[in-house]
């Protein structure tokens, strides 16, 4: 005998709802230190309008947080700055990569640039471009949303995973090989 359900009661699983209500009420906390930053500004602006995502509450406490934006590049000075404010941020809470010179550190080869944050903190999505255009912004806030409602857990599984914190494989770095002194000239047409 089944159980006849009224017209105002919808069953799902209690993760699926959570997950549906993480997906449509995600708070950015931007990091923007330079031009990408602009472009962050411009996608929350009216012609682009990142609140039809439910990321419209750009909140400045980390406390009240639980996606955070790094747009622009970060310094080794800015970097204790970004930790703390990544560790005051609740869980669940996720990160977007935004342009060149937070993912790899673009142009700016130097030691003072961080060469990808993802070396300290776990990110989930990456926005490629120097700087990106707002609607790259916003196809990263969609895929992360879709990315919640797939493999969220209300228990938070998927956080505690090892993964989630070691680099991503495209950024890993690949290992310095050093060519002893003289080897690799030219002599007469030969290699050395």
């Amino acid at each position: 005998m089944a159980i006849e359900v009224p017209e105002n009661v919808v069953v799902s699983k209690l993760d699926s709802l959570a997950n549906w209500c993480r997906k449509n009420s995600l708070w950015p906390m931007p990091f923007a230190t330079a031009c990408c930053g602009i472009e962050l500004m411009a996608t929350a602006a009216s012609r682009h309008d990142l609140a039809r995502f439910g990321a419209e509450v750009m909140r400045f406490s980390p406390r009240q947080c639980d996606l955070m934006i790094v747009a622009g590049r970060v310094v080794m000075k800015m970097l204790p700055v970004l930790q703390r404010i990544w560790q005051q941020m609740p869980e669940p809470k996720w990160c977007i990569s935004m342009g060149a010179c937070a993912s790899t550190g673009g142009v700016f080869d130097t030691y003072s640039v961080v060469q990808g944050i993802d070396r300290f903190l776990p990110v989930d999505m990456y926005v490629p471009g120097c700087p990106p255009r707002p609607e790259q912004l916003i196809q990263a806030v969609i895929d992360l949303q879709d990315e919640i409602q797939r493999r969220g857990t209300l228990s938070g599984r998927e956080f505690q995973t090892r993964a989630r914190q070691e680099p991503k494989r495209a950024l890993v770095e690949l290992p310095i090989v050093t060519v002893p002194r003289g080897a690799g000239r030219l002599s007469h047409g030969t290699l050395h």
